[in-house]
């Protein structure tokens, strides 16, 4: 049961070439999570500005491409834990989710990462976003 848990799709490497080129009136959100079976059964909706805009799922990794503004990412379990950073055009941020303890459940929390951090931690991640054109 948890190994279906975990994030299962191409590594990054794989769909690296894939992946569009990021249009100059818009910024890239990565959403990742690790391959930690600790919480694995807890996959919440990621909400970005209001909008589900995936799962956080064990190992898995997918992006969003928005206008330029401020941006408020945010997971729910028993609470809503919340990020919130401004993305310009052009610039690429990463967010990763991680569970931590709760009272009844774990807890999911977004949290932004730096750029050298979120490429090294996605390198082995499984990509669950929508279908890439290849």
């Amino acid at each position: 049961m948890l190994l279906s848990a975990c994030a299962t799709g191409p590594k990054m490497a794989e769909v690296k070439s894939d992946i569009p080129t990021l249009g100059t009136d818009k910024g890239r959100v990565y959403f990742y999570r690790s391959g930690s079976m600790f919480g694995a059964a807890l996959q919440p909706s990621i909400v970005m500005n209001g909008t589900v805009v995936g799962d956080s799922k064990p190992g898995g990794f997918f992006f969003v491409d928005r206008a330029p503004g401020p941006v408020e990412v945010a997971t729910a379990t028993e609470v809503e834990k919340k990020s919130t950073f401004t993305l310009e055009a052009q610039q690429v941020r990463y967010v990763r989710t991680t569970v931590g303890f709760g009272i009844m459940v774990g807890r999911v929390y977004p949290e932004l990462v730096d750029n050298e951090t979120g490429v090294k931690e996605i390198e082995d991640a499984s990509y669950i976003g929508q279908p890439l054109r290849r």
